[in-house]
């Protein structure tokens, strides 16, 4: 998944470099063969106990190779389905947008409140919600600003929300799923097999 998550970001032209944040213990990153990225790869081994703490490492090591103005982009591993006119479609509008944005699909199904005991409290109206995915697209500056001055954020886009910003919400592909279940995987596995991957 990983392969093909890299592979799909450095399809984009304006994608200058990919800095994968792994565990500090890692050795199987080393183990595979990545040639096919030429110098675009940087792996960064500071990766941290949350989503938060591993983005927050990355910037901190990657500081020295980027401008506080430089747009990053970050991805899940887990997401490796990324289609191209999405990616182009969020580095075209989040790029023209003072804050930055994210990919996210408008939700589709009926979402319930549940209490403690699985029971229903609500049914929420669906209007206007959005379904969050990544890449997320803010320059690094701000995220790196943003993530620490946030203990826990679900996702950089709440991190920079926290400062007060509203980040554009970019139309992303119901494609582009993150691999969670094992079913994921199978239609993870199609996706990439009709894109001829």
């Amino acid at each position: 998944m990983l392969f093909h998550a890299i592979e799909r970001l450095l399809a984009a032209p304006e994608m200058e470099v990919v800095f994968v944040v792994l565990a500090p213990a890692d050795a199987e990153f080393r183990s595979q063969d990545w040639s096919a990225f030429g110098g675009r790869l940087a792996p960064l081994y500071c990766g941290g106990a949350s989503r938060r703490d591993s983005v927050l490492n990355g910037l901190v090591a990657a500081a020295s190779a980027v401008d506080p103005n430089d747009w990053m982009l970050v991805h899940d591993a887990a997401r490796p389905c990324l289609g191209r006119i999405e990616l182009l479609r969020l580095i075209h509008e989040a790029g023209k947008d003072e804050v930055g944005g994210i990919l996210a699909v408008p939700v589709a199904d009926t979402l319930k409140r549940a209490d403690e005991d699985g029971r229903i409290l609500a049914t929420e109206p669906r209007e206007r919600l959005w379904q969050a995915q990544t890449p997320q697209m803010f320059r690094h500056g701000m995220l790196l600003r943003a993530l620490r001055g946030v203990e826990y954020a679900t996702d950089e886009a709440s991190a920079v929300e926290a400062l007060g910003h509203r980040p554009k919400l970019v139309e992303g592909s119901t494609k582009n799923l993150k691999v969670t279940f094992p079913a994921d995987l199978e239609i993870a596995e199609r996706i990439l097999r009709e894109a001829g991957r």
